[in-house]
């Protein structure tokens, strides 16, 4: 057995969302706010889901339409399909799966799509597809998984590192190079290293768009994810904990590095990095995502639903960058040609 919950309006029925303006659930027909962190979660809905022909596909029935509601067994929160009422797969953020913390968005699906115009700012060579109004509404606010995890770092790192001095001695231009041997050691303290728990996003592009600030992570309440949609972790705390070490190792490697200055060159010879201890919390972070196809390839754009930092790699058109290029060519042919006949008159 599956079960959906669906976050009702105490005073109309009406289906209540987050709203990342008064950071309460709302409700968008009789404009009721409620607080997530006391509001009465209600009745469990169980309802019997159906194993569909893909083994990763679950189907829900929505308690409000009857509609069904297909998700893949990550899945944590969604819509329905038919009558849009937001609904949350509890058993995919309860037990193991239930975070500690949760950020909640801080920025609404209008404030995003401001975002990605404003992204789109000036690339004059930029195909339609981009800036189609139909493509753009396509954003959406996603909860990923994340796990943050602690630890300490013992580094001992050897440099090679050279002054370069140039003078001049009677009719010589001289060059003098000094060589030195550099030593750092000492330890470092990481607190809430993040790494994305979900196979489905681009570790790259979570990665760009950090960081997220703890200061604003609530207890983990399932009303927060009310209107969004939502992943449970598929990405072991283990094999997280391995990329978070690795983060932490080149972060040491970085900051000893910054110590080495005065010198022409560094160039680090060895190292011995050792990471220890540290505890791991399984959160969830608010996302904006937009996935555009062009050309056989997709571009995904990312927007921090926290602080609003936006990231996405564009192209460009090339029958756009052609006519532009036969444009310049007239005009510069033109002014030449003017400027040649006002030299003969």
């Amino acid at each position: 057995m599956s079960e959906l919950r669906e976050f009702k309006c105490p005073n109309c029925s009406g289906a209540l969302v987050f709203d990342t303006n008064s950071q309460k659930l709302k409700c968008p027909y009789c404009d009721g706010t409620f607080d997530p962190e006391v509001f009465d979660e209600g009745k469990d809905y169980t309802v019997n889901n159906e194993e569909w022909n893909d083994e990763n596909i679950i189907v829900y029935s929505c308690h409000s339409c009857g509609g069904a509601i297909m998700a893949d067994r990550e899945t944590a929160a969604t819509s329905c399909p038919y009558c849009g009422n937001p609904v949350v797969m509890t058993s995919n953020v309860s037990g193991v799966f239930k975070p500690k913390k949760i950020i909640p968005f801080m920025f609404n699906k209008k404030q995003a799509k401001e975002r990605y115009r404003k992204h789109l700012t000036n690339k004059f060579l930029l195909p339609k597809e981009f800036t189609s109004s139909a493509v753009i509404d396509e954003i959406k606010g996603i909860y990923v998984p994340y796990w943050l995890f602690d630890g300490q770092a013992n580094a001992r790192i050897w440099f090679d590192a050279t002054k370069v001095r140039f003078y001049t001695e009677g009719d010589y231009d001289c060059t003098e190079t000094s060589y030195y041997k550099l030593f750092r050691a000492g330890s470092v303290r990481f607190d809430d290293v993040p790494v994305d728990a979900s196979r489905e996003v681009n570790d790259d592009l979570t990665q760009s768009i950090e960081p997220f600030e703890n200061k604003d992570a609530k207890e983990f309440n399932t009303s927060y994810l009310a209107g969004y949609l939502a992943d449970k972790y598929d990405v072991g705390v283990e094999e997280s904990r391995e990329i978070a070490n690795n983060r932490i190792a080149n972060s040491t490697s970085a900051l000893f590095a910054s110590t080495t200055m005065g010198y022409d060159t560094v160039i680090p010879t060895s190292s011995s990095i050792t990471i220890s201890g540290g505890n791991q919390e399984y959160v969830m972070y608010p996302i904006w995502l937009l996935n555009v196809k062009y050309n056989g390839k997709t571009y995904t754009f990312a927007m921090n639903g926290q602080t609003g930092k936006f990231v996405g790699d564009l192209p460009y058109d090339r029958s756009k960058l052609l006519t532009t290029m036969a444009i310049v060519f007239v005009a510069v042919t033109l002014i030449a040609s003017l400027i040649q006949f006002l030299m003969m008159r």
